[in-house]
């Protein structure tokens, strides 16, 4: 049986202890299944809307039981009777049962919650794993495959206090063979914090479970990491490379970059030009929001460089896995990839149109987490099923990010 019996949601916490929502679907022959959405710290101001209740004397604001309320009294009779297997006929009919152009009625993460839990019961009913249903449903054109790795391993930005400007530097693997590329991260990540504590410096970590030790700038942050690659016999550009997450929209300030590391003040041309320096100098492979959410100039002319530079130029706060943006982003030509966080758009039905838009635009996709994470893992399931050159799903510490990098590993193995 593929009917919705009920809906029901619950206020849990994610990996900051921030509140979220989980929903339980039930189906008519009592099967349940159930999903969590993340949430993120470095929000873009074009995301859907991520509904709080904003009450001050609970959880300091943060609360989703509206959320949770709206999923229980208003999402959940409208979609009693359904068919888990008509998945964008349900998302249709939550937004349109929201009415409003970021969700900001029912909260983003009231519809997501429903609608990823949605295509969980429809693999189950026809007896499918998660991924190859994903893969059936709406990606049949297209070959399902493993993701490189995109894994932080030292925080920096709003996720670790501004110990440094850039928010995330990240190792990704050559090799997308789950086995080899998790081995690669998880021990040149330990061979790091055995480094730094040689060196006195703390092995904390931020938000997404890199390293934030106090080092004096940017690239001291890369060249420890080279260091402790070699340590292990690893070479930057042979067995893994570089990516950066800038999320330059939170040192954005009238028209200029403001360095909070150095106190510098940058034009776009200028932080282009630290970008070049750094990227030709550690062979750095992908730059992900160099520049602030609507500074589309920027953007353009970083993309025209990496073309000849062969680096990808990776939107997130630009395009926010929102289709609209994302097709004004390859009409400008302002990216070369996009991030892709279910939760920016709040459903499954959209999140797929934006993924396959920009695969037809000869994009590449790179399916992310958020800072506040759960320990579903439903993201590694999509990435492998649409084919994603790239997850990014934190670093190798934190069991909110292992659980996707061990459901790649299930799916290597078979399951």
């Amino acid at each position: 049986m593929s009917i919705i019996s009920s809906l029901n949601a619950l206020e849990i916490l994610d990996s900051r202890g921030k509140p979220t929502i989980r929903v339980f679907l039930k189906l008519q022959d009592g099967r349940l299944f159930r999903s969590s959405v993340p949430s993120g710290a470095s929000t873009g101001a074009h995301e859907a809307v991520e509904l709080r209740d904003g009450d001050a004397k609970r959880h300091m604001g943060q609360g989703v039981l509206t959320a949770v309320k709206n999923v229980n009294k208003i999402i959940s009779p409208a979609l009693k009777g359904m068919s888990v297997l008509d998945q964008r006929a349900i998302d249709e009919k939550m937004i349109a049962l929201d009415g409003t152009e970021n969700k900001g009625k029912l909260g983003a993460n009231a519809i997501l919650a429903v609608s990823m839990a949605v295509s969980k019961a429809a693999a189950a009913v026809q007896g499918k794993k998660r991924w190859e249903y994903l893969h059936d449903a709406f990606f049949a054109d297209r070959k399902a495959n493993f993701p490189r790795l995109m894994v932080n391993v030292v925080n920096g930005g709003k996720h670790a206090g501004w110990n440094f400007d850039i928010q995330e530097f990240m190792i990704v693997p050559k090799s997308n063979i789950p086995t080899q590329s998790t081995r690669i991260a998880a021990e040149i990540f330990q061979q790091l914090g055995k480094n730094l504590k040689k060196k006195k410096l703390s092995t904390l970590v931020g938000d997404e479970g890199g390293y934030s030790p106090a080092l004096s700038s940017n690239e001291e942050v890369l060249a420890e990491i080279i260091q402790a690659a070699q340590d292990l016999g690893y070479t930057n550009t042979k067995d893994f490379g570089f990516a950066l997450d800038s999320a330059a929209t939170e040192f954005f300030k009238d028209g200029k970059y403001v360095m909070q590391k150095t106190g510098e003040v940058l034009t776009p041309d200028q932080l282009t030009e630290f970008y070049s320096k750094i990227g030709q100098k550690y062979n750095i492979e992908s730059f992900e929001d160099p520049f602030a959410e609507d500074d589309w100039a920027a953007f353009k002319k970083f993309t025209e460089l990496g073309s000849k530079y062969e680096f990808q130029v990776v939107g997130d706060d630009l395009l926010v896995t929102n289709p609209k943006r994302i097709k004004r982003g390859i009409e400008e030509k302002a990216s070369s990839a996009v991030l892709v966080k279910v939760n920016q758009i709040g459903s499954l039905s959209e999140t797929v149109d934006a993924i396959r838009m920009a695969q037809d635009a000869g994009w590449k996709i790179a399916i992310s987490h958020r800072s506040g994470e759960t320990e579903d893992n439903f993201i590694a399931d999509l990435a492998y099923a649409c084919g994603a050159e790239f997850i990014k799903t934190g670093s190798m510490s934190r069991s909110d990010r292992l659980s996707k990098y061990n459901r790649l590993l299930e799916i290597e193995a078979g399951y």
